[in-house]
């Protein structure tokens, strides 16, 4: 059975804990720590916080995924489609590289506005840009303007990315 990179979440402050009690269990995780000057009155210290609050990403098989849930501090799954929501291996190696290299790393949420220009990063119009026409809950309304035509397609918003305008 193959192993997949997926994403826990944990109760809150409970990253490191759960990370390291899935080690001990001899799992592979990974919970990316960001570097953060902290300024008390009497000294300034570089402290390591978790980068995505509440989350740790595992690597296991279908069957290690009940050990992950009885970890202690493991809330659930992140869930997407119904499904355990799969990280991709170079997203987790992009993030250990980004994490490396940069302190004081802010993480945020990509926000989508009406008539924004997007490129749509998966699926059958992969690499299609267009604009975006109305937001809603996980999906965005986008006009997708090739030969001559406009397509008008609702698209999952974890399937878009910020576009250059032309």
């Amino acid at each position: 059975m193959s192993k997949k990179w997926l994403a826990v979440y944990t109760r809150p402050r409970w990253e490191k804990k759960v990370n390291q009690l899935l080690a001990e269990k001899g799992l592979e995780s990974y919970c990316p720590l960001n570097k953060v000057r902290r300024k008390w009155s009497d000294r300034v210290k570089i402290v390591e916080e978790p980068l995505f609050k509440s989350y740790v990403f595992v690597k296991v098989t279908d069957e290690d995924r009940s050990t992950v849930r009885m970890t202690n501090g493991a809330v659930n799954f992140v869930y997407w489609n119904g499904k355990p929501a799969v990280i991709r291996e170079k997203e987790i190696n992009a993030i250990k590289r980004f994490l490396n290299e940069y302190e004081n790393v802010e993480a945020r949420k990509v926000e989508l506005n009406v008539n924004q220009r997007v490129r749509i990063t998966n699926g059958t119009l992969m690499d299609q840009e267009g604009k975006v026409l109305d937001v809603r809950h996980k999906m965005a309304k986008v006009a997708i303007d090739s030969l001559g035509y406009i397509l008008v397609a609702y698209i999952d918003r974890s399937k878009l990315t910020s576009a250059l305008p032309k």
